[in-house]
């Protein structure tokens, strides 16, 4: 079989509630579903996040990408010959990383319905065992942290630590996105208070600090006895400098995320000293197998990984968490961040399953049963959830 054609279909789904970090706010999940077709109808599924703010692409721009460039490199291809066509695919053109996920993703997904294999154990068997002499023994779901909204104000902060109090007995991490504002300098301290001790709690600054406010702020709630675990990104993306110096004070694990997206942003940041750990993306990477990639050389590197995931559907979540699957059985289990399902006002499809904290990966062929029948609805409530959101 090979691919015979590159479908698009963008869609915008509401949250349960606002997403707020400290780059943007917003109350839908919006992105296109990119759809592999094989010669005998067979559709393989991916998907490509469009948000200005944080992947640089917009829905027309992964239309178009998927079209033109993108469909040269992989219609006519074998989908379980990746060897061939991955590499094409990842050079065919700047940027564009998410449109390149949902493409390859969806590639994927097809090799795996035909072979009649889980997504991440067709990668595991195919590509990932292929190059490194062994075929790891993938578990069937991964855990995940919540995350919790940033707080702006008081009475967003007296919301944000009810609402950790009440996840605490589900969730044993959280991950609470925090802004540069007086709130923020009490409010790990706070939630530490409610939810107790045994809950491991993250931090994710967005880029939101300079280096003195990032480690004022993190020494404050050490020394008040948050006890966080980890900080996310707390400078610019730009600035390994900046995030070297915050790790050189060693208050917490420093996580490096919007500063890496390929393996020579993996490389930098191990040159610089500048991390402990790096959250791998399928969006920033360009999909499954670029992301392993860079979970791969991060390891080698000394650097421990967590794979997250954009504000998506549970289509990317599943492509996600067979990422995780993989990198779980590399380096041990760890706690990754994959939760944006749980964000959805309408449960989505049955791609993967949630069940507490575990992200339960879809044990039959591909990454889920129910794509397709998932798609339909989703088109038709476009226009009605754009105008919502426009009128807020």
């Amino acid at each position: 079989m090979s691919v015979v054609a590159l479908r698009t279909h963008p869609f915008a789904l509401p949250l349960a509630r606002p997403f707020v970090t400290a780059r943007r706010a917003t109350h839908v999940v919006e992105a296109v579903l990119v759809e592999a077709v094989d010669e005998g109808g067979r559709s393989g599924w991916g998907e490509a996040v469009t948000t200005w703010r944080v992947t640089g692409e917009s829905a027309a721009g992964v239309e178009a990408a998927v079209a033109g460039p993108l469909a040269d490199e992989v219609v006519g291809a074998d989908p379980a010959d990746a060897s061939a066509w991955a590499p094409r695919l990842a050079r065919a053109v700047v940027g564009n990383a998410s449109a390149r996920a949902g493409v390859e993703a969806a590639v994927l997904d097809l090799a795996a319905r035909e072979a009649g294999l889980p997504f991440a154990e067709l990668i595991a068997a195919e590509l990932v065992a292929a190059a490194s002499g062994a075929r790891p023994g993938l578990p069937s779901a991964v855990r995940t942290d919540m995350t919790l909204s940033a707080a702006r104000d008081v009475a967003e902060l007296d919301a944000l630590v009810a609402r950790a109090a009440r996840l605490a007995g589900t969730f044993g991490t959280l991950k609470v996105k925090v802004v540069d504002a007086p709130v923020t300098r009490d409010a790990l301290v706070e939630v530490r208070r409610a939810v107790g001790p045994a809950v491991r709690l993250r931090v994710d600054a967005n880029q939101a600090w300079d280096v003195p406010t990032a480690v004022r702020t993190i020494a404050r709630w050490q020394d008040e006895g948050a006890a966080v675990e980890l900080v996310e990104q707390p400078v610019a993306v730009g600035d390994l400098p900046g995030l070297a110096a915050v790790r050189a004070v060693r208050l917490t694990t420093v996580l490096a995320d919007e500063a890496v997206r390929t393996v020579e942003d993996v490389e930098a940041v191990a040159r610089a000293g500048a991390a402990d750990a790096v959250n791998v993306k399928l969006t920033k990477s360009g999909g499954p197998l670029q992301a392993l990639l860079v979970a791969r050389r991060a390891l080698d590197l000394g650097l421990a990984v967590v794979v997250g995931c954009m504000m998506e559907s549970t289509v990317g979540i599943a492509a996600a968490a067979a990422v995780a699957a993989i990198v779980d059985a590399w380096q041990g289990g760890t706690v990754h961040d994959l939760d944006a399902g749980l964000w959805l006002a309408e449960p989505g499809n049955d791609t993967v399953r949630y069940d507490g904290e575990l992200v339960v990966r879809h044990a039959g062929p591909g990454i889920g049963p129910d794509v397709a029948a998932g798609v339909r609805p989703v088109m038709a409530d476009v226009a009605a959830t754009a105008a919502r959101e426009g009128a807020r």
